[in-house]
């Protein structure tokens, strides 16, 4: 028999990485993320007698960050999060690795583009995309129907085709960028 401690530290050494990279997602800012992902396993300790089968704890724990999130941790969130970040290996590794730099220009880029997505669509693209989840279980999490996550999960691969077409776009043709066309 597992004591709540031992099972507490099972979860999270399985469940951090899983959280912080959707608390990143949601937030765009590391040090939030970390703050959200320690909020969100303070709760899970305090409410550690709910957990009735550990199958489900990965669905609860992401519950919790999101509803952590939406209480009030967005206000606090950075929206976006510029190159500047970098700590100095990364800077250091970009002047020697062009692919590298490419790499990281692209997931800046992406992650961009998400943070534009209104969260309606952002959640379950997150979820499905970091969290594994099918339809039916986000729509479970999200308390709507299947067919309403399938609609938003369209319109948000829709949107970011869109929102990273058009920054491709602007980026590749100096005149659109001063409205000449």
């Amino acid at each position: 028999m597992s004591t709540p401690q031992t099972q507490f530290d099972a979860l999270v050494q399985a469940y951090h990485a899983l959280l912080y990279r959707y608390a990143l997602w949601l937030c765009g800012n590391a040090a939030q993320s970390e703050d959200l992902v320690q909020e969100t396993f303070l709760r899970a300790w305090k409410s550690l007698h709910r957990l009735r089968e550990p199958a489900a704890a990965k669905a609860w724990l992401l519950t919790i960050l999101r509803r952590e999130f939406l209480r009030g941790t967005r206000r606090r969130c950075v929206v976006t999060r510029s190159l500047d970040t970098l700590d100095a290996n990364h800077t250091a590794l970009m002047d020697t690795r062009p692919a590298l730099v490419d790499e990281l220009s692209d997931r800046s880029r992406l992650h961009t583009a998400l943070l534009r997505l209104p969260l309606e669509q952002r959640e379950p693209l997150l979820l499905q995309i970091l969290g594994g989840y099918r339809c039916e279980e986000i729509a479970a999490e999200l308390g709507v129907s299947s067919g309403a996550i399938m609609t938003r999960l369209s319109r948000a691969r829709l949107r970011l085709r869109q929102l990273l077409a058009d920054e491709h776009d602007i980026g590749t043709n100096p005149a659109t960028d001063k409205g000449v066309v």
